[in-house]
């Protein structure tokens, strides 16, 4: 998930105060199963049906186990990137979270528009059902798009929030392995979510698929195995490195480099942390990744201890926009089954420019 900066009104970044369990107070809402349509229907309409899977099927994760008894037709993204895990199994979520808020008075949903997504998306506009930076869910808008199935597994949300939720629709939590909320592996993740979906096998195959592509660019760049690096970014005025079990930092690792596993120490279970001026060794490394748009761009370069840092001075540093441009971050950041292939390409890429 991406931080959220609080230098501009167009933030995509979110809070790290948001890394502990929220607190979910909204009033339950009965009758999700009304033949009533809401608001969410008028922009889902058309949204494909899932196709026949192997149901009934039992799905263990963090808040117990879930029953998924048919093929959902109508499911509701929770997790801030599990949409796309769904869109990639060929499933059109009638509702998700906006994880990357637009700048005011431009439409289309950019979360609809990336390029790994738009083509999947096509003209269906799915329901937003909590904002980047929210408390929590929107409960009434759940509720009000009849879901049958609630997917929140690249989420925060804690027991409580999952029992309301369980109560509009059977839900599928994260991960019953991952200790801390978004440190599970991508391909675990994608593998639940598939295994919810009905979609097991096509959901293995997208998996190996990725996996193959990763293998492929340790192969053709072996260099990368002697080379330490690391993904950051710049928030609240520090450079802010991510862990190696955050989604950025497994990417990085995938094509071959080597992770800073002192920065996991010091996040204590958070996935990135802020860097004192005194810990900027942390990062002086043989090469960074630096995930933002241009104006933090510009402010880290500013900053004296960063450019003083090995890797800038000797060009080794790949600046990658997050939401603007070509959006390499935000696919790092996704860090999807239709994201990835993108970000593979582009940060391969990147390297080879420095």
């Amino acid at each position: 998930m991406p931080l959220q900066r609080t230098t501009r009104t167009n933030s995509r970044r979110r809070a790290a105060a948001l890394l502990s369990a929220a607190t979910l107070g909204l009033g339950l809402l009965a009758g999700c199963g009304s033949d009533t349509k809401g608001e969410g229907d008028k922009k889902s309409d058309g949204a494909p049906a899932a196709a026949t899977g192997a149901f009934p099927v039992g799905v263990e994760h963090a808040f117990g186990s879930t029953k998924v008894t048919k093929a959902p037709q109508r499911v509701v993204s929770v997790g801030y990137t599990d949409d796309q895990a769904i869109l990639a199994l060929g499933i059109k979520p009638v509702g998700m979270v906006d994880q990357y808020p637009n700048p005011p008075g431009t439409a289309p949903d950019i979360n609809t528009q990336w390029p790994w997504v738009k083509e999947k998306w096509g003209a269906t506009r799915p329901e937003v059902v909590m904002n980047n930076g929210d408390a929590g869910p929107n409960y009434e808008k759940i509720a009000a798009l009849r879901p049958d199935l609630i997917i929140a597994v690249y989420s925060e949300i804690d027991q409580a929030a999952y029992d309301k939720l369980s109560k509009i629709a059977p839900t599928v939590g994260r991960t019953k392995a991952e200790k801390e909320p978004f440190s599970a592996p991508w391909q675990d993740n994608a593998l639940h979510i598939s295994k919810a979906l009905g979609k097991a096998d096509e959901g293995a195959a997208l998996v190996k698929g990725i996996q193959d592509k990763l293998d492929a660019a340790r192969a053709a760049h072996p260099e990368f195995a002697s080379q330490t690096a690391v993904a950051l970014s710049w928030y609240k005025d520090a450079a802010a490195p991510f862990t190696t079990t955050d989604v950025r930092g497994r990417l990085v690792t995938g094509i071959g480099f080597k992770g800073q596993t002192e920065i996991d120490r010091i996040a204590d279970g958070k996935f990135f942390t802020t860097l004192s001026p005194e810990r900027m060794d942390l990062i002086d490394v043989d090469r960074l990744f630096v995930i933002n748009d241009k104006a933090d761009t510009e402010a880290l370069k500013k900053f004296e201890l960063f450019a003083n840092l090995s890797a800038v001075k000797n060009g080794k540093v790949s600046y990658l926009l997050d939401s603007e441009g070509p959006a390499v971050g935000a696919a790092m950041s996704q860090g999807t089954l239709l994201s990835l292939p993108y970000a593979i390409d582009e940060l391969v890429k990147s390297v080879g420019k420095g």
